[in-house]
């Protein structure tokens, strides 16, 4: 534990050099968000009743998922660590005497955590003050924004067992391409990185609810927002830990099957 502690700081505070990237990406998000929001704004002033969500929900929503973009998206991946497995230095991780699931774990999840650390508090600041209905809005309750904390945490625990899969399926495979460019735009739809779930078809938006993608950005934007509330969020925070539990213990048996088929060749 205290190796994959020291992993997770180590990779966290070199994350937090990069300070030029971040205000790049502040400025993109920002520009790329409200542009999203008049395009919806569009549709809501034609026929408002014909939404599953309310427009100060979509645009909380819209926002969040901007701010929290690095933290939440199914597709940011350590790429040194598929170059790991590939090219066979991932011998030289096998040395350290710390588990290889949780010292990758640790490093995806501070290289997650250090790219929205220094984007999304300037982001919500912004976006909190413009005027309604363009900007943020407070949290539903006291109750849904302790939810929302709760949840957020396990979406990114939950996103980063889900890469931690694609990278110890490359134990079995030539090459991740394959099954990135397959998966990842199934998981970014499904997830409600696109648009939020309520806009899918009613069978859809159910399946994805119960799937693991549910679990990931759905969750924690639509608590927030107000739109997953009672029950309905007291199952989906009960669907994130079960999901966490269940790509947690995928991605570890994975990892030790492959490990006794791994050969690595050189010297």
């Amino acid at each position: 534990m205290k190796a994959c502690f020291t992993f997770f700081r180590m990779r966290l505070i070199n994350g937090l050099q990069y300070r030029t990237a971040a205000w790049a990406g502040i400025i993109t998000q920002f520009f790329w968000g409200f542009m999203e929001i008049l395009l919806y704004r569009a549709f809501y002033e034609a026929t408002p009743d014909r939404f599953p969500m309310a427009f100060d929900q979509l645009i909380s929503y819209i926002w969040l998922r901007q701010g929290l973009l690095a933290l939440l998206n199914t597709w940011t991946f350590e790429n040194e660590l598929f170059a790991m497995i590939l090219g066979g230095n991932v011998a030289y991780e096998l040395c350290r005497p710390a588990s290889l699931y949780g010292m990758w774990f640790s490093r995806t999840l501070a290289l997650r955590l250090s790219r929205v650390i220094l984007r999304c508090i300037p982001l919500f600041v912004i976006t909190a003050l413009l005027p309604a209905p363009w900007g943020l809005n407070a949290p539903a309750s006291p109750l849904a924004f302790a939810c929302f904390v709760v949840s957020l945490a396990l979406a990114a625990c939950v996103g980063v067992a889900f890469c931690l899969i694609l990278y110890f399926s490359c134990f079995y495979t030539l090459s991740s391409e394959g099954v990135r460019q397959i998966l990842l735009p199934v998981a970014e739809l499904l997830s409600g990185g696109l648009i939020p779930l309520p806009f899918l078809p009613q069978w859809l938006e159910r399946l994805s609810f119960f799937s693991p993608f549910g679990a990931m950005a759905n969750a924690p934007l639509r608590i927030y927002s107000g739109n997953l509330a009672g029950n309905a969020m007291v199952e989906m925070l009960g669907l994130q830990v079960f999901w966490l539990l269940v790509l947690g213990a995928a991605g570890y048996l994975l990892q030790r099957r492959g490990m006794r088929k791994l050969c690595v060749q050189g010297g």
